[in-house]
């Protein structure tokens, strides 16, 4: 080693370094530790210098509101000045939230909480790291709330508290993830199959692990298409099928039929023992167990992993998630790590230990009764809303098992975004959650049918033909009405 010293010294001709200067104070403070801003927003035009207009580009960064972060002046703590700034700016904020939730319809979040009770547990930096059945170092921890958790979703899709590994994520991109890599570590030569509409999250897995992926194609619901899906299985009979299964298609909210995906690969000539399934029940997979009619999702079919999200349905006011597979499929996951004295078996490292509180909270206020009279409201209010949207003649469609309602999409931007619609093509939706009432239903019904005589007023502009996105039986244009 000191022979290496010695040549870094003479490459770098440290040899002949000047000393420091005597007056050298190391302990001497930079008054100007950052850097001057550079005001990118100015441009110069004809001779004058004017600010630049920020568009919004799909595919680039968009800055349309900052708020920046400045330097404490000396005397801030004895004047309070920046203590005020920033309780004025984090009330404005509050005010702008209060706004935007009550026109909150399109994205599925569950926005009817109150968790003053755990405002308590602020304080402390709790941390999940590792594996939640092998207790690390780090003593800040709430393991035994999220174990709780993972016990009550493991008897909600019938798996045996021996038989079953998990963990809180957080996010419900996370739990795919998760699932899809379990897939591929135990057939790391499988292929990937996910209907076309299924969540880009999968998409994205299939990228990160380098999987071959085949899209199935989807019916007019949303569903997988098993008749595509066996054409592509039978292409690639001699390598091991992992399969994404929906339960609750992001656009659409389609159900996939696990039982008939099963049932196709074994027409297909898999067994069980060539193929890996996992179940996408970002929202879904907790309504589902409280649907009559619904098909189960369970642990007692040959299925490798179930994830759900627990700010959606749940209502956990920050992203979390669960994610529940076999115990049998985790050791090849899963490494030692003396550092954590623990096991290294998730995506992330560090996991927020608040959000496992949150969530046995709710599901020790509410538990199995209360989801399902919040599942039958939500239900109930969906279809309320696609008869209101249908009697005005606005084409629409609603999936059995689904609160999701998909209609034309709104021919105002300004409209779409004042209610938060998500939008793909000529259809938007409204995801039907436990906080919308139907006097806000009604509101925004009132308000479309509004906006939509002065749209189509003088009939230059016509109402979108979404029959090849909602079928010829749900458009109302002047073709299909």
């Amino acid at each position: 080693m000191a022979g290496s010293v010695e040549v870094i010294v003479k490459e770098l001709n440290l040899e002949n370094v000047d000393p420091l200067p005597e007056d050298f104070d190391s302990t001497a403070i930079i008054k100007d530790p950052l850097p001057p801003l550079v005001d990118d927003t100015l441009v110069a035009e004809n001779g004058e210098v004017k600010k630049k207009e920020r568009e919004i580009v799909l595919g680039r960064n968009v800055h349309t509101m900052c708020l920046e972060v400045t330097e404490p002046d000396a005397d801030d703590e004895v004047t309070g000045e920046r203590e005020a700034y920033m309780a004025s700016v984090l009330a404005r904020y509050r005010r702008s939230l209060l706004e935007r939730t009550k026109h909150h319809l399109g994205y599925p979040y569950n926005l009817d909480f109150d968790y003053g009770a755990l405002g308590q547990l602020q304080h402390f930096s709790i941390n999940n790291l590792g594996d939640p059945f092998i207790e690390s170092n780090y003593g800040v921890h709430s393991r035994q709330f999220e174990v709780g958790v993972l016990d009550w979703f493991a008897r909600l899709w019938e798996l045996e508290k021996n038989e079953y590994w998990g963990y809180i994520t957080n996010c419900g991109t996370e739990g795919n993830l998760h699932g899809i890599l379990v897939g591929r570590e135990v057939f790391p030569d499988g292929i990937l199959y996910a209907s076309r509409d299924t969540h880009y999250s999968i998409f994205k897995a299939a990228r990160m692990y380098r999987m071959e992926c085949e899209k199935v194609n989807t019916l007019t619901s949303g569903e997988i298409d098993c008749v595509d899906f066996k054409a592509k299985l039978l292409c690639h009979k001699d390598k091991p099928a992992i399969i994404n299964v929906n339960i609750g298609t992001t656009v659409k909210g389609a159900v996939d039929d696990l039982d008939l995906v099963i049932k196709t690969l074994e027409e297909t000539g898999f067994t069980q023992d060539r193929f890996y399934i996992h179940c996408d029940g970002a929202l879904f997979g907790l309504m589902m167990p409280f649907v009559k009619r619904a098909p189960k999702v369970s642990f007692k079919k040959p299925i490798g992993s179930v994830s759900v999200s627990g700010h959606k349905f749940v209502g956990c006011p920050m992203p979390c998630g669960v994610q529940i597979t076999r115990l049998e499929h985790i050791n090849a996951l899963s490494r030692n790590v003396e550092y954590l004295a623990s096991r290294d078996a998730t995506i992330m490292g560090s996991r927020n230990g608040h959000a496992p509180i949150f969530l046995w909270y709710t599901l020790n206020r509410k538990g199995y009764k209360g989801f399902q009279k919040e599942v039958q409201k939500c239900l109930r209010n969906a279809h309320y809303l696609k008869g209101r949207l249908r009697d005005a003649g606005i084409g629409v469609m609603l999936n059995e098992l689904s609160s999701t309602v998909v209609f034309e999409r709104p021919h105002d931007e300004e409209f779409i975004r004042k209610w938060q619609l998500a939008c793909q093509g000529n259809i938007a939706h409204v995801v039907v959650m436990p906080n919308i009432t139907v006097e806000k239903l009604d509101k925004f019904v009132s308000e479309l049918i509004e906006k939509r005589a002065m749209w189509y007023e003088n009939g230059t502009v016509q109402s979108p033909c979404v029959a090849s996105e909602l079928g010829k039986e749900n458009c109302l244009c002047n073709l299909h009405g």
